[in-house]
Order: C-alpha cells, then structure tokens, then sequence
C-alpha cells in the first residue's frame, strides 16, 4: 500500500546534485555545492554529489580523486568522475553512464550550471527518466557572461539549454537581480531565489601579527581585494580609483586572489598595482584559504569588490560574515542587500564613483565602519548562513516532489 501523501512529506529525501567539477580551480561558485550538500545531509536527507576529476583547462593535472566509488564526507558522498574524453569541455562518458542507471534511485536532482557538457546532458538525463530537476545558472545566463562567445552559446542554447529550462522544476538564481536579468531563451521558467551560504573557520593568527609579518604599519587602514583575478573583476577601475587615492589617504592594499586559468594576467595585474602605488603599500598572497582567509579578513579594514558582473558574490558574503565592511560596484547582485542592511557602500562602474566611495569609507569615522562591519555580520549570519538556507531548499524541493508521489 502506497503511503500517505503526509507521511511522504516527513520522510528523508534523496537528493542527487551534479556539478562539472568541484575543483578550487573554478573558484568559489563551485565550491558552495558542497557546504549545501553538509547542510542538507544535516537535516536526516540522503545526499550525493556526481562530479569530474576535472581541475583546470590549462593543462592541469586532474584531481587525485577515487574515480567511481562514493567518497563519505560530511554526511553526504561524492562521486568523481573521469572527465573524458573531452577534459577541456568537461565531458564524462562514464558519468552519463551513471546517471542513465541511477537516475530513479533519486527524488530530485539539482543541478549547476549550464553551458557544459556534463550539466547539459545531466538534465537531459533527468527529463528522460521523469526525474525532477533544478538548475542553477552560476551567472551563465547572465547577459554579459552571453555576450562572451556569443553565437556559440545561442547555437547551444537553441540545441540543448532552451529544452533543459523549459524542463527543469526550477532555475535557482541567488539573487533577485539575476533572476531579473537573466535570458531564459524565450521559456517560461519557475524561479527560485535562494542565496548562498558562507561558512569560514576560526582566525589563527591576530591582526597585530600579521601586521608585523607583512611589514604594515600598526595605524595604517587597510583595503582587501581577495577573489579571483580576472577582468569582470574591474581592474581597469580599480587601479586608478588607487591611483588617485593614494595622492591625498594613507591606506596599505592587499590583493589576495590568482587564476589558475590565466596566470599572465594575474601577473600583470600585480605588477600594475605596484607600479600604481609602490611596494611598501602592497602585500600579495595569492590565493588563500582556510585560516589565513579568515586571519584576512580579520586583519582588514575594508573589502572591495568593484565588478562588472557577479551574480552573487561569495567573496562579498564572506567578508560581511567577519564583521568586515564592503565597497561594491552595483553590478554586484547582492548589493541591495548591503544597503538594505547598512553594511557598506555601493559605488557605480566609473573610476570616479569608486574612487568617490572607497575616500569616503576610508575617512570615516572608525565608529561607523565598525558599526556597518557589526550589521554586516548580523545580516551574513542570518541571510547567507547553511543551516538557514538548507531548511528552505528542503521545502522548496518538496514542491517539485510531493505531487508526483
């Protein structure tokens, strides 16, 4: 006998999500999969992510990973994947193999990112075999992110991602503005909105330390710049909003961020901020992570972020949730939040606004910073924390699920 339609809504769930790589290669965006994942294991639900050994498109050595067999971590388990025979596209033979198989021991998949072999086929995958899926974009469906290899992308679209959205239960955007904007090529699409969630771990070392580790003077301000190195990042705005700042505020820069996918550039990059403003004002770490992340995020007095394009911001969740205030440019898609909760500034894609914005906030009252770093974490603590978001996904998936039971 079939069971109750209420008694199906308290059982666990077993939940599939599919990722093309959970690598740090690819930056934070995918590696958030994994803290959703601890969460929702958290709440009594079978969890399982499918993935790639894939590690970089720049000849990187793959993941030294167990391929096929689950990985226990957390709570829920992992699976990687060899990506072949295409490792630069992110393609997986024996992952669809998989899926085909094990696609009904699921109730729902969730699935990240478009544009890529393994999520495309992946949600192909689920629609053949009835099983509910969401998506989310990871700002692939963000206009400016399109405009890059435009034609390409239009022709995929037409050929797999215009199915794959008009199919999916659900596209999971993080923000109200990428679901504002994002192109959904012509299909009518349920939305969620749900942010991501941050979770950092204790400091290990104190400011004064790294002060005196990295030769900064004890009364000097400090700016941090910690994310990915790339030029949606908003280089060409930062460095003469510095430039200009440095004329008339004393203040130290710290650029904690690489790309493994275009090393050259994050060199140049480096090699201009010193040019722009001496070496004695500038400290790079590279990428960082772990405890010396949080000791930055400790350390600092201000976090900045001036974007072209983000449709989140996990860097910018990150530093609210240490009790850190921001500068942000609009495009940032979580900067209404940093308004609506008084958390820091929000400047516009100009040299001028940015160098405007981070003047002011650096000559602030000290009082005031502290209190926008103070509402910061509250806010983060609240809006971008795992065990307050798993609960509404939960929910949000029971949606999809309880009718077809």
């Amino acid at each position: 006998m079939r069971k109750s339609k209420a008694t199906d809504r308290k059982r666990p769930m077993k939940i599939l999500h599919i990722i093309p790589s959970v690598s740090l290669v690819y930056g934070g965006p995918s590696q958030m999969v994994v803290g959703l994942c601890g969460a929702l294991a958290s709440l009594g639900n079978t969890v399982t992510i499918v993935t790639t050994n894939s590690n970089g498109d720049r000849g990187q050595a793959a993941l030294d990973v167990p391929l096929g067999i689950p990985i226990h971590q957390d709570g829920y388990e992992i699976i990687y994947f060899d990506c072949a025979p295409f490792k630069r596209y992110k393609f997986s033979i024996q992952l669809f193999k998989w899926l085909w198989h094990h696609a009904n021991d699921y109730d729902i998949a969730h699935i990240h990112a478009l544009f890529s072999p393994v999520s495309s086929i992946a949600a192909t995958i689920a629609r053949t075999k009835n099983l509910p899926y969401v998506l989310r974009p990871l700002g692939t469906l963000d206009p400016a992110d399109l405009a890059k290899k435009n034609l390409a992308k239009q022709i995929y679209a037409q050929l797999l991602e215009k199915a794959n959205l008009a199919g999916a239960g659900a596209v999971h955007f993080t923000s109200d503005q990428e679901a504002k904007i994002s192109e959904r090529f012509g299909t009518t699409t349920t939305d969620w909105v749900i942010p991501l969630g941050v979770q950092l771990p204790e400091p290990n070392q104190s400011p004064e330390s790294l002060r005196s580790q990295y030769n900064i003077a004890s009364d000097r301000p400090i700016i941090l710049y910690m994310s990915r190195i790339e030029p949606k990042k908003g280089f060409d705005l930062l460095i003469p909003a510095l430039a200009k700042l440095i004329q008339d505020t004393d203040f130290h820069f710290i650029l904690a961020g690489a790309n493994p996918q275009d090393p050259d550039y994050a060199q140049q990059i480096q090699t201009q901020v010193e040019t722009t403003i001496g070496s004695d004002r500038l400290t790079c770490t590279g990428f960082v992570s772990g405890s010396l992340k949080r000791d930055l995020l400790t350390l600092a007095d201000l976090f900045v972020l001036p974007s072209y394009y983000e449709n989140f911001g996990i860097a910018v969740a990150e530093a609210m949730s240490a009790h850190l205030p921001v500068v942000i440019s609009d495009q940032v898609h979580i900067h209404s939040d940093i308004t609506k909760s008084n958390s820091g500034w929000v400047c516009q894609c100009t040299i001028e606004s940015l160098t405007e914005t981070l003047k002011t906030a650096l000559n602030s009252d000290q009082n005031i910073r502290e209190i926008k770093g103070q509402n910061a974490a509250h806010f983060a603590n609240t809006t971008y924390s795992w065990p307050a978001i798993a609960p509404e996904v939960i929910f949000k998936y029971k949606t999809l699920v309880d009718p077809l039971r």
